[in-house]
């Protein structure tokens, strides 16, 4: 009798066994069947154009990352020089993958439109919430009186992929050698300050205010006051006052910094003998 028991007991696991082992053939032939059922195919042109890229995945582009970029190059949604951080040198390298001709591209770099520091900038109330410019930006639009001020929380330097942005003297100061112009910065910014310009400028206006120049003069000591000089100095007609603020026409700025130098205010900025300037040398825009 006990060995009937034993038997009976055997006999029940290995029935119990080949069941989950029939079981699991049969699931495992349905994933194949799937698996080839709905299986994506392969671009394989989009892997060789990956490839290409950079692979920050900084999304400057405006796609997801390189993969997502990559994709919409190869369907022709998108052109080879779109990838911003790889410069002429990628867009290059896909255009002639692709058989195109390989269309112009500028290097780009970011500049933040504000010099409003604490000592030049006047304040509302001293914040001592999160560091976090949007944070701030919930409570009466910042810190600074300017609404058009940088508030200096460092959102735009802990976003930049790069470390190309640090906040030095309560305002956000872009490192030209390290900045790669996606953009990122530009999008996190919320007060919409940050700007990308060519990258070999050496001229910019530093202040975005849009007020009235004698309202601009209460929120800051070098804000700009609209007051077209730099205008009527430039010989090239690239600087135009629109509204009460200064803009400039990178494409027929020659860097002559005339403008700078007739500002009053001195919110047309140059870079200083020694300070970080844009390198302009090829080497510097791959």
């Amino acid at each position: 009798m006990a060995a009937w028991v034993i038997y009976m007991d055997y006999m029940n696991i290995l029935i119990a066994t080949l069941s989950f082992a029939a079981l699991g053939a049969v699931i495992g032939l349905l994933l194949a069947a799937a698996s080839k059922a709905f299986a994506v195919p392969v671009d394989e042109k989009a892997e060789k154009i990956t490839a290409m890229l950079p692979g920050a995945n900084c999304g400057g582009c405006g796609y997801s990352g390189c993969a997502a970029l990559a994709e919409a190059i190869s369907a022709g949604r998108a052109k080879p020089g779109a990838c911003t951080v790889g410069g002429a040198e990628t867009a290059d390298a896909i255009a002639s993958f692709l058989g195109v001709k390989a269309e112009k591209t500028v290097r780009m770099r970011a500049q933040v439109m504000c010099c409003g520091t604490p000592a030049l900038a006047k304040k509302k109330y001293i914040y001592e919430g999160i560091a976090d410019c949007r944070a701030a930006m919930q409570l009466g639009g910042g810190d600074k009186l300017c609404p058009n001020g940088c508030i200096g929380l460092g959102s735009c330097a802990s976003r930049c992929p790069f470390g190309a942005i640090s906040i030095r003297d309560g305002v956000a100061e872009v490192d030209y050698l390290k900045c790669r112009g996606c953009g990122v910065c530009v999008s996190t910014c919320p007060k919409n300050i940050i700007r990308l310009i060519p990258y070999d400028s050496n001229v910019w206006v530093g202040c975005s205010s849009v007020e009235k120049g004698a309202v601009t003069r209460t929120y800051c000591d070098v804000g700009c006051i609209g007051c077209r000089i730099c205008e009527k100095s430039c010989e090239h007609g690239a600087i135009t006052v629109n509204g009460f603020l200064a803009s400039i026409d990178y494409d027929k700025c020659v860097g002559c910094g005339k403008c700078a130098e007739k500002c009053p205010r001195k919110i047309i900025r140059m870079p200083a003998p020694g300070e970080n300037k844009p390198d302009p040398s090829p080497e510097a825009a791959v």
